[in-house]
C-alpha cells in the first residue's frame, strides 16, 4: 500500500465479511456464509457486500463459469495501518507520540507492561 493512499473505511458488515476473506484468502460466497455460522443469511446479501468490497478495491474475483472465487487485494495489515493513521490524524494531530501517550495513560499500563513494550520496540526488526 502506498503511504499516501487513503483507503475507504468499511462498514461493520463489510469489515466482517472482509475479515473472513482475509482469513480464507480465496473463497466463494458460500464459504463466507459458512464462516458466519448463520445459514439464514441470504446468499444475495453476502454477494452484495462482496460486490461492494470489489467496487471499493478491497477484493477481486476469478470467474469459473457462473461461480466467482474472491480474493483480497488489500492486506489486513495495510488496512490496519490505514485505520491507525486515520485515527492518529483525526484525534491526535497526526502525532504518534500523542497516540501512544493516550494509550499508555488511558489503558492503565503499569511500569512492567510499559517496559515490555519498550523492549519490543527497541528490538531490531528482521
Amino acid at each position: 500500500m502506498k503511504r499516501n493512499k487513503q483507503l475507504p473505511m468499511l462498514t461493520k458488515a463489510e469489515e466482517e465479511v472482509m475479515q473472513i476473506i482475509w482469513q480464507l484468502d480465496h473463497c466463494l460466497v458460500r464459504d463466507i456464509i459458512d464462516q458466519l455460522g448463520n445459514e439464514d443469511i441470504p446468499h444475495s446479501t453476502i454477494s452484495s457486500v462482496v460486490r461492494i468490497l470489489e467496487k471499493k478495491g478491497f477484493v477481486n474475483h476469478k470467474a469459473y463459469g457462473k461461480t466467482y472465487e474472491y480474493f483480497p487485494l488489500i492486506s489486513k495489515a495495510d488496512y490496519a495501518q490505514n485505520g491507525v493513521k486515520s485515527l492518529m490524524d483525526k484525534y491526535f494531530q497526526g502525532s504518534p507520540n500523542m497516540l501512544v501517550s493516550y494509550l499508555v495513560k488511558n489503558e492503565d499500563m503499569d511500569l512492567k507492561e510499559l517496559n515490555a513494550l519498550l523492549k519490543t520496540l527497541n528490538k531490531p526488526s528482521k
